[in-house]
Order: C-alpha cells, then structure tokens, then sequence
C-alpha cells in the first residue's frame, strides 16, 4: 500500500535534486557567482570598465580578458579563504536545512567525512548568517499584536519560568518578542531588569502598539507615558494563562521548539554560542508558512552575510 505524499510538491527538495543542482565544486560556485553577480561578471573592478571574465582553473576565481584581475565570488562571505571543498559546504547546508530542528555538527561529520573540528566550525559559520535582527523594521503596525516573554536557559531546573537566585549564575537570560501570526526575535541578555527588557521592546516594537506579556515586574510601566504602549497583561501568578485574547502563549510555543530542538539535537549550548541557535530556530520558525525548502533559504542569506561584512571591519578569517 503507497502511503500518500503529504509534504507539498514545492517545498520538497531532495537528497537527488540536490545531487543534480550541485555535482560539483564548480556548478557550487557558479551558484554564488549567480547571487552576487546577477546575470555574470560583467565590469572589471581594475579596469572600471565592461569586460567578459573567464573562469580560472583550480581557483575559486573569475579574470578579466583584459587585465587578468581576478575576482573571487567568495569573498567576503562563509566560504572566504576555506580549504574546504564548496560542495561539501553546500552539502552541509542542505544537511541543516533538511531537519525541522536541527542537526549537530556530529551528524554533519559522519554525512560529509570531514572532521569533528571542520564540521563545527562550518555550522558555526552558517549559523552566523541566519542573523535576521540586522537593518530589521520594527515589528507591530496596525493590528498586529506582540508578546514578549523572558527565561533562563541552562541550569539545573527546568528552561522555562524564572530561576531561583541560588541558579541564575548557571543559567543565560534571554528576551523573546513575536508578532501574532508573525515573526519572532529572541535576545541574549545579560540580565532581564527592567530596562533592559523594557530597552529591547522600544527597539523593536513600534510605538504605540498593543503589547501582551504577564504580569512580571519588569513589565510595569510599560503603558505609561514613556513607551506609550497598550499594555496588557495576564495573571500567571494567579495560575491564569489565558483569557481571551490576552496571552503570551504564541512566545511561550516558540520557548518550547527552542528547548525541546536543543535538548533532543544538542543536549547542551553554551553561554557565548546561545544567541546563534536562538538565530537559528528564529530563522526557521519565520519561514514556517514559506514555499520556498529550507535549503534554498540557506543558500539566499549567503548574499546577506556579503552585506554584512562590508559594513563591519576587516578581519582576517581563522584558517580551518
């Protein structure tokens, strides 16, 4: 008996498909050439002028016919002086974005064969783009309701709800803020105060929007005059979780894929590599309602990283 295909046609992006986009190194580079030059190289960066440009074999590089500049599509991004072969970047890509919640960097060494060590540090680099916080709107608008909630992540007791004083040395503060039906933000802290909480919803709620949290301490104040917010709040103290339209059930949902992700694939993150896990589940729980597979989403916020890089120092990149 067939059973009935029930991922839809356009979001299904196979093991095979994949095979036959990306054989090889080659046909990985064009891919990235394609997204950073649309339509090929067409002006030579030396010469300032329009000149056709041909592959250079063994490197990673495009030269104009007429000076012989070399410009390297990769630069700048993920893949900027790695010996790893781009295949097996993009095959680890694939990997992360086949998964609803993940995959450790363990897996992705037994899938690719390179080592433990290369394996993280790939992960680690295509975490990095999925940073969506950057140049971001603020959220909110008409109609568009937000909820923010706060926890403590690590520790010996449970992920959500506050830490006693005795366990807040072992646990990491974060802040969440999603819109209903919408996309959601998740911040690393390094504490929940009130204006540092309170700090986080000025910058990225808009002003004067309709706000949901529970009744913490952190959050009094937040509909006076200086946010300007319509406040509501709902009793958790009082064992009161929803009344109405009045909950926080929405961030409270995404808490739950974060700690049940990083418990079942991870186990276990630490403090200074929080923040990008919380960029990878954001990432993933923004497109839920997408068409477009996981991977492919990967592959466009390579050009995002390029942007990024260009407004931030220089730096000379750890050799893997």
């Amino acid at each position: 008996m067939n059973r009935r295909q029930t991922i839809p046609a356009e979001l299904r992006y196979t093991f095979q498909q994949f095979e036959k986009d990306f054989p090889t190194d080659d046909a990985c580079l064009e891919q990235i050439k394609e997204q950073r030059f649309p339509g090929g190289v067409t002006v030579c960066h030396k010469c300032q002028k329009p000149r056709k440009h041909y592959r250079v074999k063994g490197r990673t590089a495009y030269a104009c016919e007429t000076c012989g500049n070399h410009i390297y599509p990769p630069a700048g991004t993920i893949f900027e002086k790695s010996s790893t072969a781009l295949r097996i970047w993009f095959h680890a890509m694939y990997l992360m974005g086949s998964t609803r919640c993940g995959i450790s960097a363990k897996q992705i060494q037994l899938e690719t064969g390179v080592t433990y060590k290369t394996a993280w540090r790939m992960f680690k680099q295509i975490r990095s783009m999925l940073d969506e916080t950057e140049d971001a709107p603020k959220m909110g608008g008409s109609r568009k309701p937000v909820e923010v909630d706060e926890m403590y992540f690590g520790g010996k007791q449970r992920m959500q709800g506050r830490a006693s004083t005795a366990d807040k040395k072992a646990k990491t503060p974060v802040v969440g803020i999603v819109q209903r039906k919408g996309s959601v933000r998740a911040f690393v802290t390094a504490d929940v105060k009130k204006e540092t909480v309170q700090g986080l919803i000025k910058e990225h709620v808009l002003p004067s929007n309709l706000v949901f949290t529970d009744d913490y301490s952190v959050y009094d104040g937040l509909g006076g005059t200086q946010y300007n917010y319509y406040h509501r709040r709902i009793r958790h103290s009082e064992k009161v979780y929803v009344a109405g339209d009045v909950h926080t059930q929405t961030i409270e949902g995404f808490w739950s894929l974060v700690k049940n992700g990083i418990k079942g694939v991870y186990h276990s993150v630490g403090r200074h590599y929080l923040q990008t896990y919380l960029n990878e589940y954001s990432f993933r729980y923004n497109r839920r309602f997408d068409t477009t597979p996981m991977f492919h989403s990967f592959l466009q916020q390579v050009e995002k990283r390029d942007a990024v890089l260009r407004r931030e120092p220089k730096m000379v990149p750890e050799p893997f």
